[in-house]
C-alpha cells in the first residue's frame, strides 16, 4: 500500500507544479482546457465559467461559500481551478475531464461542510460550485417540487410559501446551507418528529455519474437511489436536482423561546425534557441550545427552550401544562405567525429581517469553529448534566445544541434509508465551539475533544453514532484515496451503522475506480460471499466494529 500512495503522491504533485506554471503554451492545461471545451456546448462555453488562480474572480469564489473560516487561512490547500457551472453539460464536462486527467473533484453546494472537505484536499483538485444550479420549480398540483442541488434552503423555503400557505418542507434551519449536501447526507429541522427528513421526503433526483452521464431514479436503479438520500451524494457522483415531496403546514404555527440559567431551575428543566422531549404530540418541536452566557463570578449556563408548534398557541399551552408544567410556559411568551415567518425566526437573522433574506442569500457572520455530534438513547442524570456545565464555563463560546427525536423518527426502520438513527434515540446532541483568534485554534479544539470523550459513557455504543452532515474528521478518515472498507469502517459505521456495508457495495457497483473520493467518501466495497459485523468492547470500554467474512 506504502509504495503506491507515494507514487501516486508524487504524480499529483508533479501535476500540481504544471498546473500552477500553466500558460497556453502548456501542453497538460491545453489539454484539460480542450477536453472541457469539447465536452461542453458551443452555445454556453464552459471556458466562461472556469477560474484559475490568475482570474480576478478567483479569490472572491473561493471565498464566497467558506463558512467555517479554519479552512480560509493562507496554509489551506487551494484549488487548481474552480468551476461555476451553469447547465447540466458543464458538470458533465468536468467529471469527465478530471477523471481523465487525474483530479480530484470537491463538490461545493452552499460550502458548510464543518471540516471544509468540500473545498479544500491535500491532492490537486478542481472545486466545482454549483452555485449557478439553483432552479426552483413548485407543482402544487403534484404537491412537490424539483430543486437544484445549488438552490439553498432559504431559497426553497421562500418558493413553496410564495405558492402556498399551506405547504412546506421538513429540512434544516440555517437558510445559507445548499441543498445538495444537506439532503444528500439526511437533513432534518424544527418538522423532523412530524415528517421526518429532508431524505424521507427524496421522490427522484438527477445524478451526474462516474462516466458522465445523467441518471434519474429509473436509471440509477433502487441501490443508488437510497444511497443518495442519506448517504452523501458526493461519494457516488454529481448531485444536480431533487424532486421532493410537500407537507402540509397550518396557516398559523406558534414558536417560543424560554431562557433559564442554572439559577433558574435549568438544570431540572433539561433532566426533566430528556424524558418528555421525544414523547410529545408529533406537532410539537422543542430542542434546548445550551449557552455560557455572563462575565466574571456571574457567569452561568443559559438553557434555551426553542420552540416550533405546528399550531395555534392555545392547543401548546394545554400540551405544555399537561405534559411539562416546570417550564411554565404562557400566552405571552408564544408568538403566532406563518410557517415561512417561523423559518425567518430560527434562522439566526436579526430580529426585524424581512423574508427577502432567504432569497438574497444574505451572508450571516462567519466564524472558526470545531463541531462534533452523539446520540443519546438513555436520560443522563442530573449529576451528569452538572458535569457537562462545568466543562462550558470553562470554555469561551460553547454551543450545545439537542435535537429531540421521536414521533415520525421512530416509525420509520434504520435500513429505510442510508441514515440510521431512528427508534430508541432521544435525542441529539450537537457540540460546538466557536473563537476569533486563529493562534487559539488548537486550544478550542482540544477542549471540544475533551467534551466528547468525557461523553462517552452517557451516549449511543457499539457504535458510539454520529450525524454525518455534523462532518467530524476526528472520527476517521480515509488516507490517501485508495482506503479499503475494512479501514473506512472506523469512521463509517458512526455515521451509518450497518447501512455503511450496503453503502459500499453501491460504491463498488457505480464508481469502481473510486474517483468520487475525499477524506470521508464511502470506499468500494466487492464482495466474493457475504459479510457481517460484530461488536467487540475490549476491558478499556472501547468500542470496535470487526469485519467477519
Amino acid at each position: 500500500m506504502e509504495p503506491k500512495i507515494t507514487h501516486q503522491l508524487l504524480s499529483s504533485i508533479s501535476l500540481l507544479l504544471l498546473l500552477l506554471s500553466s500558460s497556453h503554451s502548456n501542453p497538460l492545461y491545453d489539454n484539460l482546457v480542450q477536453c472541457l471545451s469539447q465536452n461542453s456546448p458551443s452555445f454556453s462555453p464552459i471556458t466562461s465559467v472556469f477560474y484559475t488562480p490568475s482570474n480576478d474572480s478567483y479569490s472572491f469564489l473561493l471565498q464566497s461559500s467558506i463558512q467555517n473560516l479554519r479552512f480560509s487561512t493562507p496554509k489551506t490547500p487551494k484549488p487548481l481551478a474552480i468551476i461555476t457551472p451553469e447547465i447540466d453539460s458543464h458538470v458533465q464536462a468536468t467529471v469527465i475531464c478530471c477523471r481523465k486527467h487525474q483530479l480530484q473533484l470537491r463538490i461545493r453546494s452552499g460550502g458548510h461542510d464543518y471540516e471544509g472537505l468540500s473545498y479544500t484536499s491535500s491532492f490537486p483538485f478542481i472545486i466545482l460550485d454549483l452555485v449557478h444550479i439553483k432552479s426552483i420549480s413548485v407543482n402544487l398540483e403534484e404537491n412537490s417540487v424539483w430543486v437544484d442541488a445549488g438552490a439553498t434552503l432559504g431559497e426553497l423555503y421562500y418558493r413553496i410559501a410564495e405558492r402556498s400557505p399551506v405547504h412546506g418542507f421538513p429540512a434544516g434551519i440555517c437558510p445559507t446551507v445548499g441543498v445538495g449536501g444537506h439532503f444528500s447526507g439526511g437533513g432534518f429541522g424544527t418538522m423532523l418528529r412530524k415528517y421526518g427528513l429532508a431524505a424521507d421526503n427524496i421522490i427522484d433526483a438527477y445524478i451526474v455519474d462516474v462516466d458522465g452521464r445523467i441518471l434519474n431514479r429509473e436509471l440509477m436503479g433502487e441501490g443508488l437511489f437510497w444511497a443518495i438520500r442519506g448517504g452523501g451524494g458526493a461519494s457516488f457522483g454529481v448531485i444536480l436536482s431533487f424532486k421532493i415531496k410537500l407537507v402540509y403546514v397550518p396557516t398559523t404555527v406558534t414558536v417560543f423561546s424560554i431562557h433559564r440559567t442554572l439559577e433558574e431551575d435549568a438544570t431540572k428543566l433539561v433532566h426533566k425534557w430528556q424524558y418528555i422531549g421525544d414523547k410529545f404530540d408529533e406537532n410539537l418541536f422543542i430542542r434546548i441550545i445550551i449557552e455560557a452566557v455572563g462575565e466574571g463570578t456571574n457567569r452561568t449556563i443559559q438553557a434555551t427552550f426553542n420552540s416550533l408548534f405546528l399550531g395555534r398557541a392555545n392547543q401548546v399551552l394545554k400540551i405544555m401544562k399537561e405534559s411539562y408544567p416546570e417550564l411554565s410556559l404562557q400566552r405571552k411568551h408564544c408568538t403566532e405567525m406563518s410557517w415561512i415567518e417561523s423559518v425567518l425566526y430560527f434562522s439566526g437573522y436579526p430580529k426585524g429581517e424581512t423574508l427577502d433574506a432567504l432569497i438574497n442569500r444574505k451572508p450571516q457572520p462567519k466564524s472558526l469553529f470545531k463541531a462534533a455530534s452523539d446520540f443519546v438513547q438513555e436520560p443522563l442524570p442530573e449529576t451528569a448534566l452538572e458535569e457537562i456545565w462545568k466543562w462550558c464555563l470553562e470554555e469561551e463560546k460553547p454551543i450545545l445544541i439537542l435535537d429531540p427525536y421521536g414521533g415520525r423518527m421512530s416509525q420509520i426502520p434504520e435500513s429505510a434509508l442510508p441514515f440510521p438513527h431512528r427508534k430508541g434515540n432521544l435525542y441529539n446532541i450537537q457540540y460546538l465551539v466557536k473563537w476569533e483568534d486563529e493562534n487559539t485554534t488548537e486550544n478550542h479544539m482540544n477542549w471540544l475533544r475533551r467534551v466528547h470523550e468525557h461523553m462517552t459513557p452517557y451516549v449511543s455504543q457499539c457504535p458510539r453514532a454520529a450525524y454525518f452532515n455534523y462532518r467530524d474528521i476526528d472520527l476517521g478518515r480515509n488516507e490517501g484515496m485508495n482506503s479499503t472498507y475494512s479501514e473506512a469502517m472506523v469512521w463509517g459505521t458512526k455515521y451509518f451503522k450497518q447501512n455503511f456495508r450496503r453503502l459500499a457495495v453501491v460504491k463498488g457497483e457505480v464508481d469502481p475506480g473510486n474517483f468520487f473520493t475525499y477524506e470521508q467518501s464511502i470506499p468500494p466495497l466487492f464482495l466474493d460471499g457475504e459479510s457481517r459485523e460484530i461488536c467487540v468492547e475490549n476491558k478499556n470500554k472501547n468500542l470496535f466494529l470487526f469485519p467477519v467474512l
